[in-house]
């Protein structure tokens, strides 16, 4: 079962994303300042502490609308694709490849600006005109795209196991009490499995943010490259713990996160599908 009796239509989904994608950057945008402060090589209070927690809201603003757009749009039109070729006993492969599809997409609109935004947020620049001016100068247009493929290998473990689990659930208490699921029924399921996916994958976290921070020839932030290299690094340097840094913040967050994220979505989409918004287009 759905949350809807009538799928939504392209136009309706990235309607619902972009609404989805600025209700959880918003809200929970100090949660996020603080977790990528813990994981900084150069520790929490030298990167700003609790002081300004909402340095580079304006560029996650800029990007959480479009990035959670091109997700929606694409995972449900993969997922739609794949549910009529792959049979009910491995549906879970079918919302895994639509995820992950998902966030390939969605992450060339969301890095650049993740980049921003966590540089401002380690308090490496002061404004966000500074911070696009500070990285065009020292690594031009790719500067803004530093940490792609680390964020695309963190996104797919964490989307496929979070979208499975979410579908899931989603699936079982539909089933269980013989109706379709609520918004807010969506949101919990949202929830449990954002924070089950976003505690097995802070390693990958730790080594996004990073690689983010890092600026190519500027002193001490010439530090890290590449997935394996920047894991083993710190696992030598600073040890595996290190790998944790900020899980608790990262689990809360993203367990608040999906229910405001998954929740606002199924809402905005159920909303958009019974008055007919965007219905004709």
């Amino acid at each position: 079962m759905t949350q809807t009796s009538t799928k939504p239509n392209n136009t309706q989904c990235l309607v619902a994303g972009g609404v989805a994608g600025i209700a959880v950057d918003t809200a929970l945008f100090p949660l996020d300042t603080i977790k990528t402060r813990l994981q900084a090589k150069a520790g929490f209070m030298a990167s700003g502490g609790f002081r300004g927690i909402y340095s580079g809201l304006s560029s996650a603003i800029i990007g959480s609308s479009p990035g959670a757009a091109m997700f929606f749009l694409t995972y449900e039109q993969v997922k739609a694709a794949c549910e009529q070729r792959v049979a009910p006993e491995y549906q879970s492969f079918a919302y895994m490849a639509a995820a992950s599809a998902g966030e390939i997409a969605a992450c060339l609109v969301r890095v650049p600006t993740e980049v921003l935004k966590q540089r401002l947020q380690a308090n490496h620049h002061r404004s966000l005109g500074a911070a696009i001016r500070g990285t065009y100068a020292a690594e031009g247009l790719l500067g803004f795209y530093r940490g792609y493929l680390t964020q695309v290998v963190r996104e797919i473990p964490f989307t496929c196991i979070q979208f499975p689990v979410y579908e899931y659930l989603k699936h079982s208490y539909a089933m269980k009490h013989g109706r379709v699921i609520k918004s807010w029924e969506a949101a919990v399921c949202g929830s449990v499995a954002g924070g089950a996916a976003a505690a097995f994958t802070t390693p990958l976290d730790v080594v996004k943010t990073r690689v983010m921070l890092s600026t190519k020839g500027v002193g001490a932030h010439h530090e890290y490259s590449g997935v394996v290299s920047t894991l083993t690094r710190i696992a030598r340097e600073e040890g595996v713990r290190a790998l944790f840094s900020g899980v608790i913040p990262r689990t809360i967050w993203i367990s608040v996160g999906g229910f405001v994220f998954l929740g606002s979505y199924e809402k905005a989409k159920e909303f958009l599908v019974e008055g007919k918004i965007f219905a004709h287009r």
